[in-house]
């Protein structure tokens, strides 16, 4: 069962107030080792079950780089007082893919999710094509974990899963800070919203399932944190992984000789 809100508007300091400082300041906090390393451009090599295209040589964006409004969408759930903070990610981690909807794929590196790995994704977007993309895992603790999308993912932003005590429950949540990427996803943000609040409560639900839950709620919450396109950033279509991954769905089929 889920429930679903409309759309908000929030002022510039929450949308200040959602972004992490790149900086650690003047003296590094006690995460710091957390964090992933600055990378310049993606480096990864080819995983059995995905595409893996559109990721290699591509740069890191955040909500900065995109060009659409800025929008916070939250997802989460109630997991119960038996499960602790730490467990309920610990197990989010050990078997994300299992708990994303049929037809989706992650193909994440070996040692787990860890800072500074990266996946491969194909992602179901109908009628038979998948676009491939990747996500960068940005942070990681015992009760979190943050993915950033390249350059050519429908969303410019950051993904954050976290878990916590709340009262004598423990709920766990994800919550996206995102710009549609360019142009042409913009265009397609009202089904890519509807997309998106499907793909994330189906996979908090299966979450929860596992960690014990019979008939899980998901709550789920929209918020326009910044109302305005950023028009210098229509140049990140050239990126488009959506375009792209249908170019190299056909270019086999093209390319098979004739009879």
């Amino acid at each position: 069962m889920a429930e679903l809100t409309g759309p908000e508007t929030a002022g510039p300091s929450a949308a200040s107030s959602a972004e992490p400082s790149a900086s650690p300041g003047p003296t590094a906090p006690r995460d710091t080792s957390h964090w992933a390393a600055k990378v310049d451009r993606l480096q990864v090599e080819a995983r059995e079950g995905v595409r893996g295209t559109n990721v290699a040589g591509k740069r890191l964006t955040g909500p900065v780089q995109g060009f659409g409004k800025l929008w916070q969408k939250t997802y989460s759930v109630d997991v119960g007082p038996g499960t602790s903070p730490q467990d309920a990610i610990a197990v989010w981690k050990a078997h994300f893919p299992e708990f994303w909807p049929k037809g989706n794929r992650f193909a994440g590196a070996l040692t787990g999710i860890s800072p500074g790995d990266v996946a491969l994704l194909d992602i179901a977007v109908g009628g038979g094509v998948k676009m491939s993309t990747g996500v960068f895992v940005l942070y990681a603790d015992a009760e979190s974990f943050t993915f950033a999308t390249p350059q050519g993912h429908q969303f410019a932003g950051w993904i954050t899963f976290s878990a916590e005590r709340t009262g004598e429950t423990t709920v766990a949540q994800t919550q996206v800070l995102l710009r549609a990427g360019d142009p042409l996803y913009e265009l397609g943000m009202p089904v890519m919203h509807r997309m998106e609040d499907r793909f994330w409560i189906q996979t908090m639900t299966a979450l929860a399932r596992r960690l014990g839950v019979a008939d899980p709620a998901v709550q789920s919450r929209s918020v326009v944190m910044d109302p305005k396109r950023q028009w210098r950033r229509a140049g990140n279509v050239w990126h488009n992984a959506m375009a792209r991954s249908v170019l190299q769905t056909m270019v086999p089929v093209r390319r098979r000789p004739r009879d």
